[in-house]
């Protein structure tokens, strides 16, 4: 019953924003549900806590970085590339493919990736899963290369996504001074500010549609300069 209220709620929301002028058919999608308390011993832990799941990730982003280069290169087969970019651009430049299984695994780091960051963001109490959706709802669609994809707007994208990069650099930085502050408060009170939650929140669904639009490739749509869903 919680979860059909839930899933009512959120087609609610999304209804409104259609009607207000919301990025609700933006092709990513991001919501984390809130909770109502933290767990103040959690939260006071969570930099410590947050260190297994760390290095779970970095094996699979391809994380190699010391500054032997030849202890990075012993490294190397335990680690994965992380995101799939070079290889979708040039299909999509040659072939105007975007092979489905490249999007599948871009698509399931990215979601283990923004678990591990609402972890360690404060926004959820609950260890990130490697597979399990939990509480992070993070949804990218699969694009019809032949119909959604300029196959040459890739090799521009860069330069067409700086002004989102600066955009990024000064909300980044307003999210981190914004988590400490949060991480404080919910000592104190044992609950998350629904506004800071939300903002955050916010900065994470907008850094990921650049994202999208930057490194996944996924859309052509340029990113709204919205926190918005």
């Amino acid at each position: 019953m919680i979860g059909g209220e839930a899933d009512l709620r959120r087609a609610e929301q999304i209804a409104s924003q259609r009607n207000f002028g919301g990025n609700a058919d933006y092709p990513v999608q991001l919501s984390i549900d809130y909770q109502e308390s933290s767990n103040r011993l959690s939260v006071l832990l969570r930099i410590i806590l947050v260190i297994p799941i760390m290095l779970v990730l970095a094996t699979v982003t391809g994380a190699v970085i010391t500054q032997d280069q030849s202890l990075n290169e012993t490294l190397a087969p335990f680690f994965a590339g992380g995101w799939l970019f070079l290889g979708p651009l040039l299909m999509i430049l040659f072939r105007k493919k975007y092979p489905k299984w490249w999007f599948d695994w871009n698509l399931a780091l990215t979601r283990f990736e923004t678990r591990v960051a609402a972890f360690l963001l404060l926004l959820r109490d609950e260890y990130p899963s490697t597979d399990e959706e939990q509480a992070v709802h993070l949804n990218i669609e699969y694009p019809n290369a032949e119909t959604d994809l300029n196959r040459f707007l890739p090799i521009i994208k860069w330069i067409l996504a700086i002004p989102h990069y600066i955009v990024l650099i000064v909300l980044g930085i307003l999210a981190v001074l914004v988590t400490i502050l949060a991480w404080l408060l919910i000592l104190i009170l044992g609950r998350y500010p629904r506004g800071m939650f939300d903002f955050v929140v916010g900065v994470n669904r907008y850094g990921l549609r650049v994202g999208a639009y930057m490194w996944l490739l996924t859309t052509d749509r340029y990113p709204p300069f919205s926190l918005s869903e």
